[in-house]
């Protein structure tokens, strides 16, 4: 177990200490811990008074509950904590308060704050968090994965229809166990209740799926129920709690999914873990478990693919194939549960949170419960939730020059707000305690410690704990700044964020200026970078280091310019949309502009190839690739798949047809499928379609088909309206390739 003297800061970390607590839970009135020690998982229960915390006390008169009121000190909002003898009694209150003050719990000027985890609440009132003085391997997990049978007639299996039937569950324990559960031997409730056994005799701390709540465990769920079989799964012996409308936002998507909570243990599912990874890079073109798995290079050369419409085939014919398949899911999935969980594991020991709900909730969020945390161990009040503010001036951006060009050499500010925060003191104005600035400042040590530990890791696994602890501190270091400009958070202050962004403009001009004197050509500039053309005679990595020092000791102490990267060329299309290619022959394309998932494959690959084209000085051969892909698309001979178009539906499709009868919306392809399809669409799932017909100016909401109908003995791809398509990409590019001479060229 790693023992990082890091870890022992209550400021970050909370202030108990014990080591191995894997689960929280609600006992009567007790709380439940469940500890994973060398002598295996013992639990042990603790008293624990559920809290709401109230602006003045009498708006709990009346409410015939017991509780016992503590003063806590200052004179911000929240300066009573009511305790409760049951978490009953703190649900009653809640609705008593609720009522008689017309706000709930929800809302930003409620006179009362409820927090509705009771785990959470624990956590908070403690300073326990889970995981601490355990490696990630420590964790018992089990990944799950099932395989299921559909009806002759029908495209998409359905846990209602009777007929229908898991027909495989595939598991495979942290300690390199695999089972597959089979079909062809077991009945489906014979299935169901040999599952119900490995759990219970797995005993798993971690229950890992790929889009697991969305299709294995809903499927298993009501399958269970059709067959009156008791998914015991909980370590008291409970079946899961189902919220069958749980929503998660992230970034501009929201996923409705069927939650469950098993008691005594997380349930992560891996598809919501890559959706966290991608949403900054949006390196990925899915997030379907066998792209992921290629993706990141943790699928086996020998690997068995089974179309999904070929499920059912499959079974009745070569079951071993089927059972082979199955298994190969389900070593992905824990592989890259592996892979992308690690960095989650580590910020479970820092916030008060579940394994579970730790990467649902925002940065912001944490962020907060941090300071609600310190607050409630010193007895200090706490401010009302930050009223919503009108946005405030971001980063200085500029686009100086389209365009190819190069060399390129790009340098940043080193966490430019944080810096500027820690520079300047800039906190929240309603940071009583003063907590804010300190934080931040331990942050950014213990990543510097991290960083010096993991350079003298005399092991792999010390090398990669310390490298994957210091990245947990980056992101939490620059998320700050997102708390304190984030509206509706106990502790944020929008007005000393907007300072913050106009220091950071200040910051980048000044760092322009410098380097326009040093004979530097600006390109490219993003709110704490610049890509830039070096000076003549600056033409080797030590003069480019040398200049950028010379604009870091020109810049205030505490603001530290870095030498980023180097590039041979650098394609600029517009603000924050931009291509470079590296001295190792490397391509690095940022920008939706240029890199969308939104777009056809053909487009997207035709417009890296143009892009590579422009790079390298060779956009002379831009027509003849043009031409290829034009051919390409006129023969007819490709795969369905190439020329479709994923789209996530952002709703479900019944909200859809609604605003569409009533002219609120648009009609659209990815819709009109799901409303076609027998398979029920949430909010959240993937749509893949082609356009069929003869004609360009064709609608695609009328002519769609979805690709996995596509018929290559008959095609009916739209060859007209893609060739369209393309060539209004290609015109957008039209201004960077080499023109046609005219009669004045003459």
């Amino acid at each position: 177990m790693h023992t990082s003297s890091i870890e022992h800061t209550p400021l970050l970390f909370g202030h108990d200490q014990r080591t191995g607590i894997v689960a929280v839970e609600p006992a009567g009135h007790f709380v439940r811990l469940f500890f994973r020690t060398d002598n295996g998982l013992l639990f042990h229960d603790e008293p624990f008074r559920p809290f709401v915390l109230v602006s003045d006390p009498a708006l709990l008169t009346g409410c015939r509950v017991p509780c016992s009121i503590r003063q806590l000190d200052g004179s911000d909002a929240f300066r009573y904590q009511l305790q409760f003898d049951s978490w009953g009694d703190c649900l009653t209150a809640r609705d008593f308060m609720a009522a008689k003050s017309g706000k709930t719990s929800g809302s930003s000027d409620a006179p009362y704050l409820f927090i509705s985890d009771l785990s959470h609440q624990y956590l908070l009132s403690t300073g326990a968090t889970l995981f601490k003085g355990m490696d990630f391997g420590d964790l018992h997990c089990l990944a799950l994965d099932i395989e299921t049978l559909c009806a002759e007639g029908y495209e998409f299996s359905n846990p209602e229809r009777p007929e229908d039937r898991i027909v495989s569950i595939a598991l495979k324990d942290s300690h390199g166990d695999e089972i597959v559960l089979r079909g062809d031997v077991l009945s489906e409730p014979e299935l169901l209740l040999a599952l119900n056994e490995t759990i219970r005799r797995t005993d798993p701390d971690i229950i890992v799926g790929h889009n697991i709540f969305r299709f294995d465990l809903d499927y298993i769920g009501k399958r269970a129920k059709m067959h009156a079989i008791r998914l015991d799964w909980g370590r008291n012996g409970t079946t899961a709690h189902v919220s069958p409308n749980s929503r998660w936002s992230l970034a501009e998507k929201v996923i409705d999914y069927p939650r469950w909570d098993v008691y005594g243990r997380h349930i992560i599912d891996t598809y919501f873990l890559v959706q966290l990874y991608d949403i900054g890079l949006r390196s990925l073109e899915s997030h379907g478990l066998k792209q992921v798995a290629r993706h990141f290079g943790i699928a086996a050369d020998t690997r068995v693919y089974v179309d999904g419409g070929n499920i059912s085939a499959t079974f009745q014919t070569d079951p071993e194939r089927l059972y082979r398949y199955n298994l190969d899911d389900v070593r992905e999935t824990l592989a890259l549960f592996r892979l992308l969980a690690y960095p989650w594991f580590l910020q479970t020991r820092i916030f008060p949170y579940s394994f579970q709900n730790c990467p649902l909730r925002g940065n912001a969020t944490r962020i907060n419960s941090l300071f609600l945390r310190e607050y409630l161990y010193r007895g200090h009040a706490i401010p009302a939730r930050t009223a919503e503010n009108a946005p405030f001036e971001g980063g200085y951006t500029e686009l100086a020059r389209q365009g190819v060009c190069g060399p390129i050499v790009h340098c940043d500010v080193a966490s430019l707000y944080p810096s500027l925060m820690l520079t300047y003191r800039l906190g929240p104005s309603n940071d009583s305690l003063g907590l804010f600035l300190p934080m931040l400042a331990e942050l950014r040590r213990f990543r510097l410690d991290a960083k010096r530990s993991a350079r003298e890791a005399a092991t792999d696994g010390e090398r990669h704990y310390f490298d994957a602890l210091q990245q947990v501190f980056k992101v939490l270091i620059n998320s700050f700044f997102g708390y304190l400009g984030a509206a509706l958070h106990n502790f944020s202050d929008p007005a000393a964020a907007a300072e913050v962004t106009r220091l950071g403009r200040v910051t980048i001009r000044n760092m322009i200026e410098l380097l326009n004197a040093e004979g530097a050509e600006p390109v490219e500039v993003d709110t704490d970078g610049i890509y830039f053309r070096p000076p003549t005679g600056c033409d080797n990595e030590d003069a480019e280091q040398a200049l950028v020092q010379r604009i870091s000791k020109a810049l205030p102490a505490g603001i530290e310019v870095e030498l980023d990267g180097r590039y041979s060329s650098m394609f600029a299309y517009k603000i924050k949309n931009y291509a470079l290619l590296g001295y190792d022959g490397r391509i690095t394309i940022r920008g939706s502009s240029l890199k969308s998932r939104g777009i056809e494959r053909y487009l997207r690959e035709f417009m890296q190839e143009l892009i590579a084209l422009l790079l390298a000085g060779q956009a002379a051969g831009i027509e003849r690739l043009y031409a290829d892909y034009v051919a390409r698309l006129r023969s007819h001979d490709l795969d369905a798949a190439w020329i479709s178009r994923s789209e996530t539906i952002n709703e479900s499709p019944a909200a859809y047809r609604e605003k569409v009868r009533c002219g609120k919306r648009n009609p659209s392809a990815a819709f009109e499928i799901a409303l076609a399809a027998e398979k029920p669409y949430r909010a959240g799932d993937q749509v893949s379609y082609y356009v069929s017909g003869s004609t360009k100016d064709v609608a695609a909401y009328e002519n769609c088909r979805p690709t996995r109908a596509f018929n290559p003995a008959h095609p009916d791809i739209n060859a007209p309206y893609y060739i369209e398509k393309l060539r209004l990409l290609k015109k957008r590019f039209e201004p960077f390739l080499p023109r046609e001479p005219s009669l004045f060229d003459l």
